[in-house]
């Protein structure tokens, strides 16, 4: 054995937990990412304004509340991801949902309580969004429609039946529960984040401790060897996309509730926001990686700096462009990580 070779042998495992080192700080990007902002606007506020923001029982609310929306699309999106495919079609699938819900919710506040209507209204708005979802997993699967094409064209039919529907303007709800559910508070928490929060563990808990999220992970990283291990694959792809939708089913739902109105246009500038909490979170557009926690983390990046600027008195625009470069350091980090890692 050469001096040489001896040498890259004594260097190798220095080496080698540096690369570790890196990858395991990659991997919480999204978290490092949030602290420097709350730190951040921490600082500015106590600077400019003499008060705290982190700590305010108000400015915590606010952040939660932006982040429902685009957090519950990125939960669904979260796992079509991790499979390799994208949904382009939840935003549209939201406002589908919202308009549905108002609608359904006044009919059966004709005849029926207004608890039971406001059932009535939750439960129709989402199983209309299953429908869309099915479509997405029947084209995908079945017939091998590239993700982006299928869901891009769902994305164009769910927002003309919900603009039809709608009659091309809102549909305001008159239900004093629906408003309740979408306004009220428990223990001083909003409802709309209660919510969130349980559907949130439940995700996580299917992703990381069930059949269904091991093969999720399968498919992502290699969908030949998934079949090979004898997973059904397109019967899998096409729950992915049931699951996506439902997602954006209730956050249609919430966010009828929230501003007692349906809008088709509900969930439109969702869209970028939604991909976005999944990518910053860690998850890999390859496929193979990512976690609902991570996603969180990635909803919550985006809710503070949406809200950070608006608290500081940034013009709103400067959202799109700071959410932009998060999104572009996330996807540089990724194929770092993913280099280092060994991955092609």
């Amino acid at each position: 054995m050469s001096a040489h070779t001896s040498t890259e042998s004594r260097a190798d495992p220095t080496q080698s937990r540096s690369r570790q080192l890196i990858v395991r700080i990659a991997a919480l990007r999204a978290w490092l990412f949030l602290a420097l902002l709350l730190i951040f606007f921490e600082t500015w506020s106590r600077v400019s304004y003499g008060q705290t923001f982190l700590f305010s029982a108000y400015n915590a609310q606010s952040i939660a509340i932006f982040a429902v929306a685009p957090l519950l699309l990125a939960l669904g999106s979260t796992f079509v991801i991790i499979s390799g495919g994208i949904d382009l079609s939840v935003g549209f699938i939201m406002g589908l949902a919202a308009v549905i819900a108002a609608h359904a919710t006044n009919l059966a506040g004709h005849s029926l309580p207004p608890f039971a209507a406001m059932l009535v209204g939750i439960l129709a708005g989402l199983l209309v969004a299953l429908g869309p979802g099915f479509v997405n997993g029947f084209l995908i699967s079945k017939l091998k429609v590239p993700p982006f094409i299928g869901t891009l064209g769902m994305f164009g039919v769910a927002r003309g039946v919900a603009f039809l529907l709608a009659g091309g303007t809102t549909v305001p709800v008159a239900n004093a529960w629906f408003a309740s559910l979408g306004n009220g508070r428990i223990f001083g928490i909003p409802v709309i984040v209660v919510i969130t929060i349980l559907f949130v563990l439940l995700m996580h808990y299917v992703l990381s401790q069930t059949r269904f999220g091991q093969h999720t992970y399968a498919i992502g990283a290699n969908e030949q060897a998934a079949i090979r291990s004898g997973i059904n694959v397109p019967r899998h792809i096409r729950k992915l996309y049931l699951l996506s939708a439902l997602c954006a089913g209730l956050g249609g739902v919430l966010y009828a509730a929230r501003f007692t109105a349906g809008a088709a246009q509900a969930g439109e500038p969702l869209l970028l926001d939604s991909i976005a909490a999944v990518v910053i979170g860690g998850a890999s557009l390859f496929g193979g990686s990512g976690t609902i926690l991570g996603t969180v983390a990635g909803a919550l990046v985006i809710a503070v700096i949406q809200y950070g600027l608006v608290f500081i008195n940034v013009e709103p625009f400067w959202q799109f462009v700071a959410v932009g470069v998060v999104i572009i350091i996330s996807v540089l980090v990724d194929q770092t990580q993913r280099k280092l890692g060994g991955d092609r």
